[in-house]
């Protein structure tokens, strides 16, 4: 190793960026019929579990930047598989639900979304998938607070 260079390539930040761009391609390879991101089905997926939510709710719930998830609830209402409407109380809280047609979606995905997590864990056995799990929820956990996405807990 040269003087002053840094082997990127081990380091933990640079492997969690690839083993998340793995996961992403592996995602839209198995959902390409959808047409869905990873964020878009976890926003969908939540709304089959928490109807008439609000969107800063769910933000936070998905983990996900609760000033931009606007633009991608837009793009799932313009599939028509989510409505928008507002709160009776507050007009500015608007509430989600999926249409028929979104949790129709949704149902068509869940194999194509668990074969996902089944290929981006099958180079390991099963104890070291358990140990990798187990791993990135403490991970996860020990940062939330600290690293979530502006206004999401």
């Amino acid at each position: 190793m040269q003087q002053g260079s840094f082997a990127f390539e081990q380091a933990p930040g640079h492997l969690i960026r690839r083993a998340h761009q793995i996961s992403v391609a592996t995602f839209a390879e198995e959902t390409s019929a959808f047409g869905v991101t990873p964020i878009q089905f976890a926003i969908l997926n939540a709304l089959m579990h928490a109807p008439g939510v609000d969107q800063i709710t769910l933000a936070g719930r998905v983990a996900f930047d609760a000033a931009t998830i606007g633009s991608v609830i837009a793009r799932l209402e313009k599939k028509g598989w989510l409505r928008r409407q507002a709160a009776d109380l507050d007009r500015r809280r608007k509430l989600l639900w999926l249409t028929p047609t979104g949790e129709n979606a949704v149902a068509s995905m869940q194999a194509d979304v668990v074969r996902v997590q089944e290929r981006i864990l099958s180079p390991l056995n099963d104890s070291e998938q358990l140990e990798l799990m187990a791993l990135l929820k403490k991970l996860v956990a020990s940062n939330d607070r600290e690293t979530a996405p502006h206004g999401s807990i």
